[in-house]
């Protein structure tokens, strides 16, 4: 069971050739009073598979979260235009965090297993006329940090450092696969 509504998640997910249903967790992922991001990644992973384990109750249930942050501050789903203009204002030409938070929920015995993963991405000294041209093409504006790596906003980087290139998309298959694993569950 998959706990997210996201197009990428799902078409990451399906790459791994295993059946599984998805589910709105409908979770309210605003952080916590002094929350640090990679805490509140990690507990959003986690609420959003406990919020549909009542549905699936012998479901193992994946849930993910990313928060991007530089020095303290977090770029989170900008949801219009205009933020995610200042998103990218703020982070062209610096490095930023994107933290993948990744949570395998045993529904029926209640076990949560969480891992993180980080993903720094360096962004391109990027003119405005160049963030207008990408938020018109692609608008991204339901993305932590405003930007699509498996779209065009990989125009946008100059370079990503991580373990796993699909937690920079969401959802982290390196990670999920070890904790599949640890479940018994074989992928091949």
């Amino acid at each position: 069971m998959l706990a997210s509504t996201s197009p990428f998640r799902r078409e990451l997910l399906t790459r791994l050739g295993v059946s599984f249903e998805s589910a709105d967790p409908a979770v309210d992922e605003t952080p916590l009073p002094g929350e640090a991001p990679e805490a509140s990644a990690l507990r959003l992973s986690e609420a959003k598979a406990r919020a549909v384990c009542a549905l699936f109750p012998d479901a193992l249930i994946i849930g993910s979260d990313q928060v991007a942050h530089r020095d303290g501050q977090v770029f989170g789903k900008p949801g219009s235009h205009a933020n995610a203009v200042r998103q990218l204002r703020a982070m062209r030409g610096r490095s930023v965090n994107f933290f993948t938070g990744l949570c395998l929920l045993d529904a029926n015995s209640g076990r949560a297993r969480l891992r993180g993963v980080n993903t720094v991405v360096s962004f391109r000294e990027l003119t405005d006329e160049e963030i207008e041209n990408y938020l018109r093409k692609e608008q991204p504006y339901n993305c932590a940090g405003s930007a699509k790596s498996e779209g065009l906003g990989i125009a946008l980087i100059a370079r990503i450092d991580g373990h796993d290139p699909n937690a920079l998309i969401g959802l982290p298959l390196i990670a999920l696969c070890d904790l599949l694993r640890e479940e018994n569950i074989s992928i091949l």
